[in-house]
């Protein structure tokens, strides 16, 4: 087969096409580079820059490829940004997956794997976020994601598309260096940020009703992450009409101090962190149930929390030298 990987240029699509490239899998990167880096990618893999609104360009690229399955990962990705900008994300992440699907299905690609994310679910009240927790997103972000789980869905009923919507949990960590996260958006590299300018990380609420007052998150290295897919993949390869949901993490909670924590102690800093309000909409707490893909498709996160904030340093201090301790 031949898979195109689109957004494989960005952070996680790299790695996804590392590991779809080490288990053998052929495929081509279709990334516009607005967020994405060219160097991230082999350079026996071939990138054709262009965006997923472009429906002709995707057409090509199928068909000159020979495209089998496409792995979707291109989308506008942050929260914030989408609360002050929701007609550009519904237009990039709803339409941009509408044009992309409507190649996919006129070229007969047999398999389609969606980057969902664990937004869909909103504030849930649960202990363990299972596939069946109902999901309320609270942002315009987490609407696209949703919207678009929907679509993937019923294009896969009406045509026969196998499909997979994997809904992500808090990635980090790096396979490589030169692989690691450059934005400053997610919990870990903005703890990095605010050590490298010798500043307190900051702690957004500390009166949460979690153990020790702070949010509770369900961190998944990116490495496993891209494992996943490769799994979601082959699985659908099995034949027409087969159709996933599943959550990518590792079923176990970390607070925010106790990342903060682990930050310091990895990274050879003692900044105690500053306690600031809270930030509207953020749940107590978000934790995966990881049982169906195990169940599935005999996945199972392999790296531990301690592993994703050490190799995200590593990427951190290639990037900011003056940032490393001893």
């Amino acid at each position: 087969m031949t898979w195109l990987i689109t957004g494989g240029a960005g952070y996680i699509g790299a790695h996804v096409v590392r590991a779809m490239t080490e288990a053998g899998e052929r495929t081509v990167v279709f990334d516009d580079l607005s967020t994405g880096i060219a160097e991230r990618l082999p350079e026996d893999v071939p990138l054709v820059t262009g965006s997923t609104l472009d429906g002709e360009k995707v057409a090509r690229v199928l068909a000159e490829h020979e495209v089998t399955g496409v792995v979707h990962l291109a989308a506008k990705k942050q929260v914030g940004e989408s609360v002050e900008r929701p007609l550009h994300y519904y237009h990039e992440n709803v339409e941009g997956l509408r044009v992309l699907l409507q190649a996919v299905t006129e070229a007969r690609v047999a398999s389609f794997v969606f980057s969902s994310s664990a937004a869909v679910y909103g504030m849930p009240d649960v202990g363990l976020v299972t596939e069946e927790t109902p999901c309320v997103p609270m942002s315009p972000y987490g609407e696209t994601k949703l919207a678009g789980e929907w679509l993937v869905r019923a294009t896969g009923r009406a045509t026969g598309l196998a499909t997979a919507s994997l809904r992500y949990f808090n990635v980090a960590g790096a396979a490589r260096p030169e692989l690691a996260d450059v934005g400053v958006y997610n919990l870990v590299p903005m703890v990095f940020e605010k050590l490298t300018e010798n500043a307190p990380p900051r702690i957004f609420g500390d009166d949460y009703a979690t153990p020790d007052g702070t949010c509770v998150r369900d961190y998944i290295h990116v490495v496993d992450l891209a494992e996943a897919h490769v799994a979601a993949a082959r699985a659908l390869q099995a034949g027409p009409g087969r159709e996933l949901t599943l959550n990518i993490g590792r079923g176990e909670g970390v607070s925010v101090r106790e990342m903060i924590d682990l930050i310091n102690a990895v990274t050879g800093y003692d900044l105690p962190p500053a306690v600031a309000p809270r930030r509207p909409g953020d749940p107590a707490s978000v934790v995966a149930s990881a049982d169906r893909i195990t169940t599935e498709l005999g996945w199972k996160a392999g790296h531990d929390v301690q592993d994703m904030i050490a190799s995200a340093w590593e990427g951190w201090v290639r990037l900011h030298p003056e940032a490393a301790r001893g």
